[in-house]
């Protein structure tokens, strides 16, 4: 009987664990307040950034092959993205206190055209319930999470847009 009920719970968590993955979220939450420094040294608030239109969220390393090929990819489509829909993209480096000085030579290196915060002690990580990266959010005018995605695959970026668009037509 506590192998069957284990199995129950086994099967219950990874089914909701998946169901949580890729999809839009159905429970609304909003972008908790945390103090990080952007890439020049400057504090920001991620709860008072005061975007006007949907905000991407993309949680980062420098070490994560697949997060540097997501933000190239989305680097190379993120002028068309803002002139057509008002999205502003925000890279959130998750890079500890050895690697994080690795994160402005990087960034500058590839010509990012968005905001880069770091977060070396994981405290917007936590906020947001990222366990891994990369890790991406869409947020509406409202500061609410509307839309989340775990890891990165070619064609991603595809569906991240689909979302975007459907923001800025409200």
């Amino acid at each position: 009987m506590n192998k069957l009920i284990a199995l129950v719970i086994f099967v219950s968590t990874f089914t909701f664990a998946k169901s949580q993955d890729n999809h839009s979220l159905t429970n609304t939450k909003t972008i908790p307040s945390v103090q990080l420094k952007d890439i020049d040294g400057n504090l920001v608030n991620t709860s008072e950034l005061g975007f006007n239109g949907p905000i991407v969220f993309s949680f980062w390393a420098t070490w994560c092959s697949p997060c540097k090929r997501e933000l190239n990819t989305i680097n190379d489509l993120y002028i068309d993205w803002q002139e057509e829909t008002g999205v502003t993209l925000v890279a959130v480096s998750i890079d500890d206190e050895k690697t994080k000085n690795q994160v402005p030579l990087y960034v500058n290196g590839k010509a990012w055209d968005f905001k880069v915060l770091l977060d070396p002690n994981g405290d917007f990580k936590r906020a947001m319930g990222v366990n891994n990266v990369p890790h991406t959010f869409l947020v509406n005018a409202n500061g609410e999470i509307v839309y989340s995605h775990n890891n990165y695959a070619p064609g991603d970026e595809e569906v991240l847009y689909e979302e975007i668009l459907k923001l800025s037509q409200h």
